[in-house]
This record gives C-alpha cells, structure tokens and sequence, in this order.
C-alpha cells in the first residue's frame, strides 16, 4: 500500500453529510441488486459529486442538450457511483437504484447508454473510455463547440495500452477541451496496483504525452472544487488529474481492501452494517 502525503490525506478525509448521503444511494444500489462492484464506486463518490454538482454543464430533463459536456465512466464497474449522481440529479427515478441488475431494469453492472438517460457510452471493457473521449473532444473542437469533455478511469485500467495510444493522440492534437481523471486508489480486482503492474513515475507518464498534470486528494471536495474550477491548467494541452482515493472509502471495513472490489450475494446482515457506517437508513 502506497503511503504518499495524498494517500494519507485521503485515509484521513472525513466525508461530510452529503458524501454519506450519495453513498447510502450507494448501498440502496447494492441492497436492490445484492451484488456489486463496492471498492471501485465508494473511491469514486467525491470526484463524481464535484463533477456533477459544481463543474459540469447538463439538464437532467434533456439529456441530449447538444450544448453540455461529455462524461464518461471509463471504469464502469464502478458504475453505481453514476448511478446515484443519476437519480440524485434527476436523470433517473430513485426507484430505479432498487431495481439494479434486476431482469429488465435499465441499470446493469456496467452503465448502459442505450438504456440510461445520461450515459454518454457504454463501458466495462476497460481502456475504451479515453479514445472515445478523444474522439468527442476533437469532434467538439472541429464543430466550433465548446463542449468539454471528463473521463474518469481506474489505476489498474491504466495499464492497458489503449490508454496510451489515446494520450498520445489528445497530446498531438493539444485537445484543452479534454480531461482524464485516474481513480487512484492504489487497488486492482486482485491486489495493489503496484504489484500488479507498477505505473510509477505516474505523473511524469502523462505529462510525457503532453498533459498539463495535476495531484489532488480525490475525497477533499474543497481541493477537487478549486482544481476543477481552474481548468484547462494549461492553454493547449489535455488536462489529467491524479486523485488519491481510498477503495471501499466510507466502510471501514472496507477501506483498502482488495476482497471488497466486488462482492457477490450479500447478506442483510452486510447490508445493515454498510447503512449503519454511513449513519443510518433515510427515511422519507
């Protein structure tokens, strides 16, 4: 386990009611489907909140507005984390989370674009999500539009050369419309992230490709708010942000644990403990 100044803040990082809210979304997801990838969508629920609440351009009631931005959940297995963005913000019924993974429910393990209002491309097979990103933000750029264009990924998805092949392409064409952000929360399906496939010297990888770079503690909405805000970092180039997050972050039973990647048939015992960690079960 990394122990940088950013992964200890992040171990620290105390969520405030409205990150405890979104993840009993969360756990009303997981309740509704009795599965689900846990680990990978509590480390992303900070950086989603910030996009949604404070950055992005978007109208729950018309989805197709041609004039917002573009996001895209490249690691989809974390896709419940969009989810409870989704029915927060209205794209969706909150009735549907209850729903997940369910036979005719729009809501799968992976997020569906053809099925979900908001979805901006159907993702799971990892690697896929900056190369279409790539694709908007220079479409955008041709058509004279001033869309811009976030993908979020895994660490772990980072090892796939897709990846690199899209950077390359969004340094070529100096796309300040465009910006990756790595979940880096030091875990893969099977183990950390640096034994699997070390991606150190992190930063440097990108800002090899021509990215203006930033670091941030992905749980410190205030430090994601202030970056976000001042975006693109620099006039033509791509932006990557780095955010140190914490896998399973809010359950601390869960936090930094590799075995709670996924989790399959879970009991009501475990979904109790989730509501209970997390202050409670709402009651409207």
């Amino acid at each position: 386990m990394s122990h940088t100044p950013f992964h200890n803040a992040a171990q620290a990082a105390l969520l405030d009611a409205r990150s405890r809210y979104l993840r009993r979304l969360a756990v009303e997801t997981l309740e509704g489907g009795g599965r689900g990838h846990i680990g990978s969508t509590l480390s992303l629920m900070e950086i989603l909140r910030v996009l949604y609440d404070d950055v992005m351009r978007y109208r729950p009631r018309q989805p197709d507005w041609a004039e917002r931005d573009r996001f895209i959940l490249s690691k989809g297995h974390g896709c419940i984390a969009q989810y409870a963005l989704l029915a927060d913000k209205g794209f969706i019924p909150r009735a549907a989370l209850r729903e997940f993974c369910r036979q005719h429910a729009i809501l799968g393990g992976h997020p569906d674009a053809n099925k979900i209002p908001g979805v901006e491309a159907s993702t799971g097979a990892l690697g896929h999500g900056l190369p279409i990103g790539v694709g908007m933000a220079l479409a955008a750029r041709l058509r004279g539009q001033g869309q811009r264009v976030f993908v979020v990924m895994g660490d772990g998805e980072t090892n796939e050369g897709s990846v690199w092949e899209a950077a390359m392409a969004a340094g070529k064409h100096r796309l300040s419309n465009l910006v990756a952000l790595v979940d880096y929360n030091k875990l893969q399906s099977y183990g950390p992230t640096a034994e699997v496939q070390d991606m150190e010297p992190f930063a440097d990888k990108w800002r090899a490709f021509n990215f203006a770079v930033a670091e941030v503690n992905g749980h410190d909405v205030e430090a994601l708010r202030a970056l976000l805000a001042a975006l693109p970092l620099e006039d033509g180039r791509p932006t990557a942000i780095i955010c140190h997050t914490i896998k399973g972050k809010g359950l601390p039973f869960a936090e930094g644990r590799a075995d709670w990647h996924h989790k399959s048939k879970l009991s009501a015992a475990e979904i109790e403990a989730m509501y209970d960690a997390l202050g409670g079960r709402d009651h409207a």
